[in-house]
């Protein structure tokens, strides 16, 4: 593709060399860079892209952009490579990415999913209504990305990166996708990532504190108007009215088409007549012209507010009330309120909560239903917001029955740093607790504890199959850890009872 096209859309650009040549290909890793690449330097939290433009040079750049404020004078850049300076590199690559694979998202429904909570399990919901009504679905997200049903690639973030986007994004229409589901992040939106995608479609789940960091956003506000971005993106949108910040957003976009749905306020879309029990939820909800009864296998009252936004989406296309309530019967996510079937036959649930208002909602909605006690085990991950830490802490002490704090993915964080600070909020509460750093021993200590009246909730990390420390991700997946655990336990039950025997002869 000729450069000059690759810049359409791109404003203010300064251009040193010709926009008449030839691009294979551009990257923001100068070592990913092949000959006739375009070079787009990216001032990251870590390391600075311009610090590695001669490497990209080196191996075959025959075009460089670089942000403005860089001393070009410096770089010593070849008189025959054409650079071009913008104003931000990032929102340069989302552009040029959606430009160089000829704008995909033109070619299928994009539906972006953004929120604190539910953005996973509603992103699963809505492609499984949708391929149960027979379309072909593009899933991308927090666990991993489908394609026309087949996960092709674990995630690594909730959003791709820019350039990986839009080539995901091409591969999907080259394979027939005809609506794509994708989860929005926060970051993403404040990064620039899906900067040159055409959303027909977004969604509002929910607004509560998360992602307040030096490396994320700084305090709520930033938060919440990264979230709104989306909103500017789309005029079609639907929100959630019980969500007190979702409930703004009505008035703050009125040149929008919103779609609105809820429990407790006025909503287009509501839910009456609810049932919550350990398997399952079911609800009365208008679809259509009909009241339905609509039941979905993932216990908890969060889960109709997400399947009320998979309604509302459903609604967009068209769709029977037939197909939805057959999709949401059947519908499970992996990590998301996750029973995890064992031979002890004792109720082990992995949820991916990781937030103060996420896991007060786990742990209110299986003590709601449990007859026995809940265990709750959680840690919190490093190098993230530190202030939840006391905060989750409290919540675990006052609403679960025995708490094991442990620890998360720590990263370059002290696990015993992090264990110490949730501490100090369950130690404002009554709550009977103990702390196992290492969290194999504390999934053990759970399971030693739980009887088959009891549910153990594994909170935090959900689907991931790691566990990050100090930089390096080490296999943990809990259903594998889980397993393991009773086998060992069941081999020293019965080494025990074997010593008993002999001894007594």
């Amino acid at each position: 593709m000729e450069l000059k096209k690759m810049l359409i859309g791109l404003e203010g650009l300064k251009v040193k060399g010709s926009l008449d040549i030839e691009i294979t290909g551009l990257e923001k890793n100068s070592k990913q860079i092949k000959q006739g690449n375009l070079f787009i330097a990216i001032k990251g939290y870590e390391a600075d892209g311009h610090t590695y433009i001669s490497n990209a040079i080196e191996n075959g750049a025959t075009a460089i952009m670089v942000e403005e404020g860089c001393d070009i004078k410096k770089l010593n850049i070849p008189e025959e490579t054409t650079i071009i300076m913008a104003k931000d590199t990032r929102e340069a690559l989302a552009i040029c990415s959606s430009n160089f694979y000829k704008n995909p998202s033109s070619k299928f429904k994009l539906i972006g999913v953004t929120g604190t909570k539910g953005k996973t399990t509603t992103t699963f919901m809505i492609k499984e209504i949708l391929e149960k009504a027979g379309k072909k679905v593009g899933l991308i997200g927090t666990i991993a990305t489908y394609i026309n049903g087949k996960k092709i690639k674990d995630s690594d973030r909730t959003t791709p990166e820019s350039l990986e986007l839009q080539q995901l994004f091409s591969q999907m229409v080259e394979e027939g996708v005809e609506v794509v589901v994708m989860e929005v992040s926060s970051q993403s939106l404040k990064l620039h990532r899906v900067d040159g995608c055409e959303f027909d479609i977004v969604l509002f789940t929910n607004f509560s504190e998360d992602h307040i960091s030096k490396n994320e956003h700084p305090d709520m506000e930033d938060y919440f108007q990264s979230k709104l971005k989306i909103f500017k993106m789309c005029k079609t949108g639907i929100v959630n009215t019980d969500d007190l910040h979702g409930a703004k957003i009505p008035k703050l976009f009125p040149e929008n088409n919103i779609t609105t749905y809820g429990i407790d306020n006025y909503a287009n879309v509501l839910a009456k007549d609810i049932t919550i029990t350990n398997a399952y939820v079911d609800f009365k909800v208008k679809i259509t012209d009909r009241n339905e009864r609509v039941k979905t296998g993932i216990p908890g009252r969060f889960s109709v507010y997400n399947s009320l936004a998979a309604i509302c989406v459903a609604q967009k296309f068209g769709i029977s009330p037939e197909t939805i309530k057959e999709a949401l019967l059947e519908v499970r996510v992996p990590g998301r309120s996750e029973l995890v079937n064992n031979k002890k036959e004792l109720t082990i649930m992995i949820d991916y909560a990781h937030s103060p208002e996420s896991l007060q909602n786990i742990l209110q909605a299986t003590k709601s239903y449990t007859r026995g006690e809940v265990i709750s085990v959680f840690g919190c991950g490093g190098d993230r917001d530190s202030g939840k830490r006391p905060i989750m802490g409290e919540i675990s002490g006052k609403i679960a029955d025995y708490t094991i704090i442990t620890s998360d993915n720590p990263r370059t964080e002290d696990p015993q740093k992090i264990v110490d600070q949730i501490e100090e909020g369950i130690k404002k509460t009554k709550g009977k607790y103990e702390v196992i750093v290492d969290r194999t021993k504390a999934i053990e200590a759970a399971i030693k504890k739980a009887t088959k009246r009891d549910i153990i909730i594994l909170a935090g990390k959900g689907h991931e199959p790691y566990q990050e420390i100090n930089g390096v991700k080490h296999p943990f997946d809990e259903r594998i850890i889980v397993k393991e655990i009773i086998e060992k336990l069941e081999k020293e039950t019965k080494n025990k009872t074997n010593i008993n025997k002999t001894n007594k002869e």
